[in-house]
């Protein structure tokens, strides 16, 4: 009506325009030739018979005008209606509360409703997302719809009617605001989007574990037997996901696949690790293998490298974590499948051999190292950082250990290396440390390899050379651009790993009583009296400190319990509780007249509550300025480490832990689910 009204202006406008024209030359000639004058007599005349006529003319049009544009509004709004109606998109109107007032014929078709029936429903049993909070916040809104088995792109726009009608108009509502949506069907935008991801490639690397472990132990005719059917087993798996599969080594594989069977693996566990796990044709040692899968995470880059670099990084993630497992690396995001089994130990030395040769030749351009453990630091985390000590100023480099906090578990040692000047400068704070360094300084980090964790976690960034010693599994968060990684997860300890290279130094260290015993209460503590993660390279190790000075009876006294202790894990037994028939729950206050955690009681706890009959695994906490200290143990196949990366933590698969804000309420109603859902799915 408003645009009627406007056209019917204009041609007004028209036909007055020329009036006022023509009165106002007859002014301006009267004015220049005068009234008395014959042209301005004329003049005034013509503009008489002129304006006559024309009014005449108008007031006969007038009607005709009405007539013409009343016709052209109808004509026009019929032809709106009849577009709108016949549009090939999906269009209706509606109230804002879901209340379809009008639809279009393809709109109809596509909720079902005959073009001559009612809509009854309102807009969201047809489109459950389209809720009315959703499609009243904003005057525009894009969404995406599923309706049957189409995909639509829904567009909705809030349309106030204020603004369309005249005020003066009767049908003006201020409230009256209506929705109207459009319906972009892209069914087949989203099947060509979805063809073209599954097309993408996936690399994948593939590691046989424990290759030459294996076949060192199994008799030389079955080589080729064992070869065969584990080859066959693998080429089977991957023509399942269409696969191209080239062996490169004698233990490792190279592959890839199409995006679409990522998710068939996903659904399968990669089974291909029990698989393999399970062959025996007389093998004593079960072989292993670990996957590593990349994709381009660079859609503009080059795919391929890209998803080959990411599928080469998992495999070190899965390999860093101990094998036995998968490890999907998607971007940034990494996925870890399997992992259950404890791994194998490596017989071999090659690797701690080449390590400790190119630590030495680092620390030969280097005037100044510092060394730090993780946070709270235990007996491992002294024991090994005295050790990377005593190899660093034996080669006449100055050297420095960055301790923040002396806990329980390592005052014991702490007090054999204050007693004497011997070691006056060695331990510094973490402010001491920040600001010693400079570009020759190296930063060895021991017993950790997550840099949230160290003791001084800006001091990664302060140096251009960062060396990590470590026996716990990778995590998510490693230590970036680290110059020297040796990482071990076979390993019992860091002590044992620090011991080993000892050996393979061109100058041999030579220990003190009390740093050789440290090192050996890192090897004693970690292996709970060399009851768990024991190898033949543990026992190695602390037969080397046991030459070099250790004293068995000397460090037993050491780490005898206090009474106070004792008491505590009698608490943290009592306070057990059984889950589903295998797991052992349980915690200890904390002593109100003491700040100390009772860390060391916890973790002695956790490592009694295995020897309970049935028990398989131990989760046992303690609260200590508003962090919760979880300490998980188990034997067997159970693997707790995965168990404590579900909320964080880390360690081994035996042998893990964590830190938390929150409660033990809290935590153990969060880890019951957990255990019960890995448990029966056989991830644990």
């Amino acid at each position: 009506m408003k645009n009627e009204k406007y056209l019917k202006r204009k041609i007004q406008y028209i036909i007055l325009v020329p009036i006022i024209l023509a009165i106002i030359i007859t002014c301006i000639t009267i004015y220049m030739n005068g009234l008395e004058s014959r042209v301005g007599t004329i003049s005034l005349a013509l503009l008489v018979v002129y304006l006559i006529f024309t009014i005449i003319v108008y007031l006969r049009m007038l009607p005709s005008i009405d007539s013409v544009v009343m016709d052209y509004s109808l004509e026009q709004g019929k032809i709106q209606k009849e577009l709108l109606s016949d549009l090939e998109i999906p269009y209706a109107i509606m109230d804002t509360n879901g209340h379809i007032m009008w639809a279009n014929r393809l709109f109809r078709e596509t909720i079902g409703v005959h073009n001559d029936a009612r809509i009854k429903r309102t807009i969201d049993l047809y489109f459950p997302e389209l809720v009315p909070d959703i499609i009243d916040t904003e005057d525009e809104v894009n969404l995406t719809l599923n309706y049957e088995d189409r995909i639509y792109r829904a567009s909705i726009k809030r349309i106030d009617l204020s603004t369309v009608f005249d005020e003066r108009e009767e049908e003006y509502n201020e409230d009256d605001i209506v929705l109207a949506i459009y319906l972009f069907d892209e069914t087949e935008k989203k099947k060509l989007e979805k063809l073209t991801q599954d097309q993408r490639l996936y690399a994948g690397v593939l590691y046989l574990d424990n290759y030459d472990e294996v076949m060192d132990n199994l008799e030389d005719v079955k080589h080729s037997i064992l070869t065969a059917l584990v080859e066959r087993k693998i080429n089977m798996y991957l023509s399942n996901i269409d696969a191209i599969v080239k062996h490169i080594e004698n233990d490792k594989y190279f592959f890839v696949f199409k995006q679409q069977y990522m998710q068939t693996l996903r659904d399968d566990k990669f089974s291909i690790l029990d698989d393999v796990k399970n062959i025996n044709v007389g093998n004593e040692i079960a072989m292993t293998l670990s996957i590593g899968i990349g994709s381009d995470s660079d859609q503009d880059g080059n795919g391929y490298i890209n998803a080959y670099d990411n599928a080469r990084n998992a495999i070190g993630l899965a390999m860093g974590r101990g094998g036995d497992q998968a490890a999907v690396k998607l971007g940034d995001q990494v996925t870890y499948y399997g992992g259950r089994s404890a791994g194998t130990e490596k017989t071999t030395r090659v690797k701690a051999r080449v390590k400790a040769q190119a630590f030495e030749e680092l620390l030969q351009t280097k005037g100044k190292v510092l060394i730090m453990a993780h946070k709270r630091p235990d007996a491992d985390a002294l024991g090994s950082s005295i050790g990377i000590y005593r190899l660093v100023t034996a080669m006449g480099k100055e050297a420095h250990i960055v301790i923040n906090e002396i806990t329980e578990a390592i005052r014991p040692l702490m007090n054999t290396f204050m007693m004497g000047n011997a070691y006056d400068g060695v331990f510094i704070s973490s402010n001491e440390a920040v600001s010693s360094v400079d570009q020759d300084t190296v930063v060895v980090v021991c017993d950790v390899n997550r840099p949230s964790m160290t003791e001084c976690e800006e001091l990664l960034s302060l140096v251009p050379t960062v060396v990590v010693f470590d026996h716990h599994r990778q995590s998510n968060e490693p230590i970036q651009n680290a110059t020297l990684s040796y990482i071990e997860p076979f390993a019992s300890s860091a002590c044992e790993m620090i011991a080993e290279m000892y050996q393979y130094m061109s100058k041999t260290p030579k220990l003190k009583s009390q740093e050789a015993d440290a090192m050996y209460s890192g090897i004693l503590i970690d292996t709970d009296n060399f009851l768990t993660k024991t190898g033949v390279r543990t026992f190695e190790a602390a037969s080397y400190l046991r030459k070099s000075g250790a004293d068995v009876v000397r460090v037993r006294k050491m780490f005898r319990s206090s009474m106070d202790e004792l008491k505590e894990r009698a608490q943290g037994i009592n306070n057990a509780e059984v889950f589903m028939e295998h797991f052992a729950l349980s915690y200890i206050e904390p002593d109100g007249k003491t700040n100390e955690a009772p860390t060391v009681a916890v973790a002695k706890v956790a490592n009694e509550l295995l020897n309970v009959e049935n028990i398989n695994a131990s989760f046992v906490v303690t609260k200590s300025n508003d962090l919760l200290y979880v300490s998980a143990r188990s034997i067997g196949d159970i693997n707790v480490q995965i168990v404590m990366e579900r909320f964080g933590g880390g360690g081994h698969s035996n042998v893990a832990g964590a830190q938390l804000d929150m409660s033990k309420d809290e935590f153990f109603e969060q880890l019951k689910p957990v255990i019960k859902e890995m448990y029966e799915s056989g991830e644990l």
